[in-house]
């Protein structure tokens, strides 16, 4: 159609062009009308840049498997498309979401290419500002991603080192508490070997202490009420038996799974005069397998803490790839289980026949982080002590992760407000109010999920969901569309 410069000097964006730069416009672009459909496709490359004359434009943006409506308007002059052009190749030039008409619209189209020429040719300065606003925006984010990062790394190290020092220290106590046991058998066996005892004595009795060794570790596990009732019992024959103080060493071969009936036969098996020597030397010989599991017991969980700070921060493995969310998740509530404590009860009710999804774990797990951070605080704000529920499930073609708290609830006049930048409701110094923002960036731009929140009091969920399948997307750049 017919390039009018008037009719173009109408609209606000060039109003203050002089004649001949109209004119230059109308030569190097043109008016075009578009039927009711779409004009451009998010992804595409950006050839154009569309001013709207009159109609109706509608933006939207893919999220997941649905097209989300980013913005609709009927005001004349809103522009759209090629709207990075002057930045030239240092971005990607593609159009960052899709635009369609939902009536016939006319639109002064300028090419890309001659868009970044007249607005560094005519506004030199204001380029240079753009520019520096647009990159001074990504580092910002990038930023401020790093420093919500180092906050949730300071937390979670925190968490860690509390979580560490408990088995940490319990090893060592073990240890020490060993190496005086170790010692005491030693004495002992001095003093069988200058004994008494027979070649068949002495056989039996390391007989009868590697089969005790055995019954340790197949102890039983016992309520209170039964061990204290064993106790008694062990203690009784004990006495009957001429063992002074039997009350002593009763809870030991209790806590090991031995009974009135296994010292029955050791006493059946050993001579009388050797008895006393050969309970204390099994005294001895069940401390040092209770002090031995209780030192693997430790180092295990030292062990398991140390896959799951790995398995949290993914730093042997690739950035992107496919994962199972249940294993994000119980790394994640492993890392804060200090901080979540024990006033907190958390109930996970997971669907293990979901499969695993393309992600960045190590993203993910920082949303993670954040939603259960977030629920914890409510919880706390309610009185403290309440239920985290981490649910999965399938939801189509996507995969929900939902979290559910018990606290006072998200009041609704602030609720379409808790995903903006820099907004929290913690005091001062306690929240950067970016962790939910930055959560929704990591859902939505680098996964094309979605992420949003239902709240009443007593019943909060953030609900969480991702594609089953998907491409790589890491659209974190600001979008300067005016639509």
């Amino acid at each position: 159609m017919a390039c009018d410069p008037q009719e173009i000097a109408s609209l606000f964006l060039f109003e203050e062009l002089a004649p001949e730069q109209l004119g230059r416009l109308c030569s190097e672009g043109r008016v075009e009308r578009f039927e009711p459909g779409p004009v451009y496709t998010e992804g595409e490359p950006a050839t154009c840049f569309y001013v709207m004359i009159e109609g109706t434009v509608v933006l939207y943006r893919r999220v997941g498997g649905d097209d989300v409506e980013v913005s609709r308007t009927s005001q004349r002059g809103v522009y759209a498309g090629a709207m990075q052009a002057y930045l030239g190749d240092r971005v990607p030039q593609t159009y960052v979401n899709s635009m369609r008409v939902t009536e016939p619209t006319r639109f002064f189209v300028l090419p890309a290419q001659s868009f970044a020429d007249v607005m560094r040719e005519w506004f030199p300065m204001a380029a240079h500002l753009l520019e520096g606003l647009f990159f001074g925006s990504k580092n910002t984010q990038r930023a401020i991603g790093q420093r919500e990062r180092l906050l949730a790394l300071g937390s979670l190290s925190a968490g860690l080192t509390h979580e560490l020092n408990n088995p940490a220290a319990a090893a060592v106590r073990a240890t020490a508490a060993l190496r005086e046991r170790v010692g005491k058998m030693r004495h002992k066996l001095a003093h069988i070997a200058q004994g008494p005892y027979s070649r068949e004595d002495l056989a039996g009795l390391i007989e009868i202490q590697e089969r005790t060794a055995e019954r340790v570790a197949k102890a039983p596990a016992l309520t209170p009420l039964e061990a204290s009732d064993r106790e008694d019992e062990v203690t009784d024959w004990l006495d009957v038996h001429g063992f002074p103080e039997g009350w002593r060493i009763a809870p030991t071969f209790v806590q090991a799974g031995l009974d009135t009936g296994w010292l029955d036969q050791v006493a059946a098996a050993v001579p009388a005069d050797i008895l006393p020597g050969a309970v204390g030397w099994l005294n001895y010989t069940v401390e040092t397998e209770l002090l031995m599991d209780e030192i693997e017991d430790s180092t295990n969980r030292i062990s398991h803490l140390v896959d799951a700070a790995r398995q949290y921060a993914q730093l042997d493995r690739a950035p992107h790839r496919d994962v199972d969310v249940h294993d994000l998740l119980d790394s994640t509530l492993l890392m804060l289980s200090g901080k979540i404590g024990p006033r907190v009860r958390v109930v996970k009710e997971y669907d293990r026949s979901l499969p695993e999804v393309p992600a960045y774990p190590a993203e993910l797990n920082q949303v993670w982080t954040n939603l259960i951070d977030n629920a914890v605080a409510a919880i706390a704000d309610g009185g403290g002590d309440g239920t985290l529920t981490v649910r999965t499930a399938r939801d189509g073609d996507r995969l929900l992760v939902e979290f559910r708290d018990t606290g006072p609830g998200i009041p609704a006049d602030i609720r379409d407000r808790i995903f903006d930048p820099f907004f929290t409701t913690k005091p001062v110094g306690e929240g950067t109010g970016l962790g939910l923002d930055i959560s929704w960036r990591i859902v939505v731009n680098k996964h094309h999920g979605s992420l949003h929140v239902e709240s009443v009091p007593g019943d909060t969920r953030f609900q969480v969901l991702l594609p089953l399948t998907t491409e790589r997307a890491e659209s974190d750049e600001p979008t300067e569309e005016s639509v």
